[in-house]
């Protein structure tokens, strides 16, 4: 069952509470007040659901702090993780525009706080600022793209290319000698499309050669670019 998550009073940040958020790059900070004035602010705990399939699409969630796993959920309920999403990320754009009910879940990876705007508020803003319409895109143009690397992956890639893809992606766009990604076995195997089993034979074998080494519920990589070459992606 999806959570509404803890609400609390309006005004949290200002403009600078949509800093960064590449959907609202386009506003003046007097309009990005004006957003985050009508949006309401909510706080979710570790492993809340934030919203479910089929749940109506009546909010943009906009990520200020934690973590958030966006998966399908199959009739057998198995999880297929899509990704995890963190600041300054949005959640829930796509049920936003075409009114249709949610198309995948979404829950809290450790405690997260985020800004939720309607649906009508946010249409009312994209009447007043079209070039909103330019970064909806943008977002669904990435959208686009990662589902069809995910299907080409389970194609072309081997589960142990699949970990480390997975793991490279979690990573970012850092250049920092380790890099500790928030993540435990069965939620990479989600992600990675194997049993736990497999995961931790992948995992152990990237630890042996170096490459990374587990803390608990933590995956702490530090050869990123040796996970790069075996995933068959091009080096930086």
């Amino acid at each position: 069952m999806s959570g509404a998550g803890v609400v609390t009073p309006h005004g949290e940040g200002g403009a600078d509470a949509l800093v960064g958020v590449e959907m609202f790059a386009g506003l003046d900070a007097e309009a990005r007040t004006r957003v985050a004035s009508i949006a309401v602010p909510r706080h979710f705990r570790r492993g809340q659901l934030l919203f479910v399939e089929d749940d109506p699409g009546e909010s943009l969630l906009v990520l200020r702090r934690g973590a958030v796993s966006v998966f399908r959920t199959a009739a057998s309920g198995e999880r297929a993780l899509l990704s995890v999403v963190r600041p300054p990320g949005v959640l829930g754009e796509v049920s936003l525009l075409d009114g249709a009910p949610r198309s995948a879940s979404a829950e809290a990876l450790e405690d997260t706080t985020a800004l939720a705007l309607s649906r009508s508020a946010f249409l009312d803003l994209v009447h007043a600022h079209p070039r909103i319409l330019d970064a909806v895109m943008r977002s669904f143009g990435a959208l686009v793209r990662r589902l069809t690397d995910q299907t080409a992956d389970h194609v072309f890639l081997d589960l142990a290319g699949r970990v480390a893809k997975t793991l490279v992606r979690l990573a970012g766009d850092t250049t920092a000698p380790l890099v500790t990604i928030e993540l435990n076995q069965t939620q990479l195997a989600e992600m990675a499309g194997g049993s736990r089993q497999s995961i931790n034979q992948a995992l152990g074998t990237f630890a042996q050669r170096g490459w990374l080494h587990t803390e608990g519920r933590r995956i702490v990589v530090t050869d990123l670019a040796a996970l790069r070459r075996r995933a068959g992606m091009s080096s930086r």
